[in-house]
């Protein structure tokens, strides 16, 4: 692989997503581009790359998705869904008893695992009709929306952390696997959203999911979105992060929960965010 096609393509990641691309990662980038090169009638990934500073925006845009990691599984990390059942949801329905409305935001939702055990949760709360609860759910890959609104999942996917009881209440089976149903499908709305761009859509959010989204992130752009996700979230709202995730030298806006790893709240001090030096 040639070193200056890598390190352009790893500027064009940089600038579209924020994504770092270390040099150690070119195994990452042929098994990650290969499909793309043939989709696009490159006979090789080198092909690809030593094109890309003349690529169309279809192809820059299609290589960009497919540098973004997807895996996602049914409540990964448990401990992060109970904290939400058991300390998040009640909190906030308590706080929200006036309004009678609440929204969660999932940044970097991948394939839809997440905000559907998200949706599994709210279901079970059995809250009064008059509630209005909404799940937003965003990632940069467009196809892996498309994939999530669908619902549909193999049993492996399924086996990935759904219990027997939840597969029962809230998938129904099909030949090829299972499907949310629609009940909880019409709790999520999904839609391609790079973080990089404006927040401005989104409105004041009560908890915002963004887990493991920053591990591979540019420090400056991470810094910068973090003061977006600050402004977004609600003053008694939460901020969920992944469990390695921390906020040391980024953020002094942002304090964790005790004894929940990952999980923060806007500091008292901090009007406006204070972004660490």
């Amino acid at each position: 692989m040639n070193t200056s096609d890598f390190a352009y393509l790893a500027d064009v990641l940089k600038r579209r997503s924020g994504l770092l691309l270390p040099a150690s990662k070119t195994h990452l980038v042929s098994s990650r581009l290969t499909p793309v090169a043939r989709r696009f009638g490159f006979r090789k990934t080198d092909d690809l790359l030593s094109e890309l500073r003349h690529a169309p925006e279809e192809l820059l845009r299609a290589v960009t998705e497919a540098m973004t990691t997807n895996d996602s599984s049914f409540f990964r990390d448990c401990g992060v869904f109970e904290h939400f059942r058991g300390v998040i949801l009640p909190s906030l329905l308590s706080a929200r008893a006036q309004s009678r409305s609440l929204r969660v935001w999932c940044a970097g939702s991948s394939t839809g695992q997440e905000p559907y055990s998200l949706a599994m949760i709210v279901d079970e709360a059995k809250l009064a009709r008059d509630w209005h609860v909404e799940i937003i759910a965003t990632d940069l890959s467009s196809d892996a929306i498309v994939r999530a609104a669908e619902g549909r999942y193999t049993n492996y996917e399924t086996q990935r952390g759904v219990s027997a009881q939840n597969l029962v209440r809230h998938f129904s089976q099909e030949e090829d696997g299972w499907r949310i149903n629609e009940r909880i499908r019409r709790m999520v709305t999904f839609r391609a959203f790079n973080l990089l761009d404006s927040f401005g859509w989104l409105g004041e959010i009560d908890v915002i999911f963004c887990r493991n989204v920053f591990l591979y992130f540019d420090p400056s752009e991470k810094r910068r979105c973090l003061e977006r996700l600050f402004a977004t979230l609600a003053d008694d709202g939460y901020l969920v992060l992944g469990a390695s995730e921390m906020l040391t030298g980024t953020s002094k806006a942002f304090v964790e929960v005790e004894d929940v790893r990952g999980c923060f709240r806007k500091g008292r001090a901090a009007r406006p965010m204070a972004l660490a030096s």
